[in-house]
């Protein structure tokens, strides 16, 4: 039995998702008869070790088969790009929060639920402004005073006009 890794991909000439397999070469005698004696998973479940035979010369060797992600590419209002950091819109959110009545939890479930539909997107680079007003709407269902002070900082308020204009904003609703 050959040893395979099967990968699934959509193919746009049949208009069908197809399963490419692949098969596994040894790496002593670079043949592709190998079969696998063994799985089971690691790295906390992230990946799955495999255990080889090479059905030619005999010899066992390992392989690991893991997801491969992108880094998530933040686009900036400069337009400079850097690898999309949760600690960054964390830091944001807890000074927001600060002496809120908001818990560590409930941050972390705001996170959550941006990250979650920024990577639902399936984008590579996704803009800042994207993600902070995602951010705001969830956290004007929050807290509206932590709102207003992530909106103060995210939309640079350049005076008190601006603050009480989205104050204004905010009452009416």
């Amino acid at each position: 039995m050959l040893a395979r890794i099967g990968l699934l991909g959509y193919n746009e000439s049949k208009g069908r998702i197809v399963q490419e397999v692949l098969s596994v070469k040894c790496p002593y005698c670079n043949e592709d008869n190998t079969k696998v004696i063994d799985s089971r998973p690691a790295e906390e479940n992230s990946a799955i070790r495999r255990r080889r035979q090479c059905e030619c010369c005999g010899k066992r060797f390992t392989t690991y088969e893991k997801l491969e992600t992108m880094p998530l590419m933040v686009i900036k209002k400069d337009e400079s790009r850097e690898v999309y950091d949760r600690s960054k819109l964390e830091g944001g959110l807890l000074r927001a929060c600060h002496k809120r009545p908001v818990s560590p939890q409930q941050i972390d479930a705001l996170i959550d639920q941006v990250e979650n539909a920024v990577f639902n997107m399936e984008e590579k680079e996704v803009r800042t402004s994207v993600i902070g007003e995602l951010v705001m709407s969830k956290l004007k269902e929050l807290d509206e005073v932590a709102y207003v002070r992530f909106a103060s900082v995210y939309r640079e308020f350049k005076d008190v006009n601006t603050f009480i204009d989205e104050l204004g904003k905010l009452l009416k609703k």
